[in-house]
């Protein structure tokens, strides 16, 4: 994939085009040429013998000690050296790919005054989808993610281990292998390398990506729990949603109804006697509308620190200004409250799961018909539950919490890269309750045919049967389960039903 930075504002649209995807990137003449007259600003100042917080002093509470200019370039080399302390399991591949790019966007708006060699390096490693090994515990999200960056950045110097085509080797080999010439760092280089909120930010670019389709697959799955349990379509008519209009909660309506046109099994039971509804049911407007609002404020969010400044001190006019531009709380806040909106996703979804198996005159208790000797899924519905507790034992936000760090100085910090990586646990967790639901919706859908459920259901349905079949038994079920998690982050549900009924909200 190719991608020209620097020309407009990157978005969540553009980004989903090369999601999981090696990247090419290019970067417009104007934005280097804005990357060079940062630079020269420093050196101005730097020639004048002002004094700029971390450029010719130490950094947090170590700001008020003055680096002579003969080492200028090892103060750089040592901050890098020196906070490259991240521990735990590595971030994964696609989160780190992003936080290259994202890096190289927010430095080539032209604030940062780095060299241009630094960001041309940048753009070499991410063009040969060398991607560094990056823990992902360290950052407190306050002066940016200042560990997780220096693990980024280090290979720029020679330094530390990187992934090429899945192996793991020294950088420096990688570099070699690539024909990429490492850098000598020089004054605000390193700082700029490591202050800001990518790895946060990536973090939540995956997740706000893959919970974009998430929204469509939960509105989908939930249609075939309806129909495979002779569900009222009412609760999600047009002049209902008209008395509480919440646009989350119209736009999973008019998808449902969408999906749910031509349906046989509705016309089925249209006098039966039953009321209404049990609630995982009837309130799925509700629910999902809810998530999808927190889903969209999120994305707004992000759509903003994409294209932003996160480092500091700044360049601002011939001005270099210290401020807060690289603390994570508007991405910390944001992240915690998408962990509960993911999370409202896959409550509501084993519920109907669970709903399903009780059965009715149709419909045999747990999906099978000759039980006792067989199980059926009475423990595929344990394995949502247990997710749907990891999710919300998870939910407990990181960003009310701060430990101040770096003897005070940074007294307030955001923990949004917990958040971050919170967030991205969940988002795993839901799409796999979701891929059950989809499981145990199919199978109790089984039971209602011949008669023909809505046009939406019927294309997922027919998506899902392709690849695991009727069970008419107990069988290895965790298979099927691998199976229908495949086959939801393939997205190939969501393809079949909007060529069925046109593109979904």
């Amino acid at each position: 994939m190719k991608l020209m930075l620097g020309t407009s504002n990157l978005n969540l649209e553009t980004l989903a085009g090369i999601h999981n995807k090696a990247v090419q990137v290019e970067i417009d003449a104007a934005a280097n040429s804005r990357v060079s007259i940062a630079r020269e600003t420093i050196e101005r100042h730097l020639a004048s013998g002002d004094v700029i917080y971390g450029v010719n002093t130490g950094f947090g509470r170590l700001c008020n000690k003055r680096i002579s200019p003969d080492a200028l370039e090892k103060l750089q080399e040592n901050l890098l050296i020196s906070h490259a302390v991240g521990v735990g399991e590595r971030i994964p591949d696609e989160i780190v790919r992003l936080m290259l790019l994202l890096k190289i966007n927010a430095l080539i708006v032209g604030a940062s005054g780095l060299q241009p060699a630094c960001v041309d390096a940048l753009v070499a490693m991410l063009n040969a989808d060398i991607l560094p090994i990056i823990p992902r515990r360290g950052s407190l999200g306050a002066s940016g993610d200042l560990a997780p960056l220096a693990h980024l950045v280090l290979p720029l110097i020679g330094r530390g281990q990187v992934r090429v085509d899945g192996i793991t080797m020294p950088a420096k080999e990688a570099f070699a292998a690539k024909d990429i010439q490492t850098i000598t760092l020089g004054a605000k280089d390193g700082l700029a390398l490591i202050n800001g909120t990518q790895m946060m930010l990536a973090y939540a670019t995956d997740i706000a990506i893959r919970a974009k389709r998430l929204a469509k697959h939960a509105d989908i799955i939930a249609s075939i729990s309806i129909e495979a349990s002779k569900g009222s379509v009412e609760p999600f008519g047009r002049d209902l949603m008209q008395l509480r209009p919440h646009r989350g909660a119209s736009d999973v309506s008019s998808n449902v109804r969408r999906l749910m046109a031509d349906s046989d099994i509705l016309a089925s039971h249209a006098n039966c006697e039953k009321v209404q509804d049990p609630y995982c049911l009837r309130c799925i407007p509700a629910v999902h509308g809810a998530c999808r609002d927190a889903l969209r404020h999120v994305c707004d969010v992000v759509e903003v620190e994409l294209n932003s400044v996160t480092d500091n001190p700044v360049i601002v006019g011939d001005k270099i200004v210290s401020g807060g531009l690289f603390h994570g709380e508007p991405l910390a806040l944001t992240l915690d409250y998408l962990a509960m909106a993911l999370t409202e996703w896959a409550n509501i979804s084993e519920r109907r799961l669970y709903m399903l198996l009780f059965g009715d005159d149709e419909l045999p208790a747990l999906l099978l018909r000759d039980t006792g000797l067989n199980s059926g899924f009475m423990i595929v519905q344990y394995t949502a539950a247990s997710l749907v507790n990891a999710c919300k034992t998870a939910c407990m936000p990181a960003s009310v919490d701060s430990i101040p760090s770096s003897l005070g100085q940074e007294d307030h910090v955001s923990m949004g890269a917990t958040s971050a990586v919170k967030c991205h646990e969940i988002m795993d967790n839901v799409e796999m309750v979701l891929a059950i639901e989809l499981l145990g919706a199919c199978q109790a859908l089984d039971f209602r045919l011949p008669t023909k459920p809505g046009v939406g259901p019927r294309a997922a349905h027919g998506v899902v049967r392709r690849e695991i079949t009727f069970a008419d038994a107990d069988r290895a079920f965790g298979d099927d389960i691998h199976t229908a998690i495949a086959i939801l982050r393939r997205g190939d549900v969501i393809r079949a039903v909007e060529e069925a009924v046109g593109p979904l909200e």
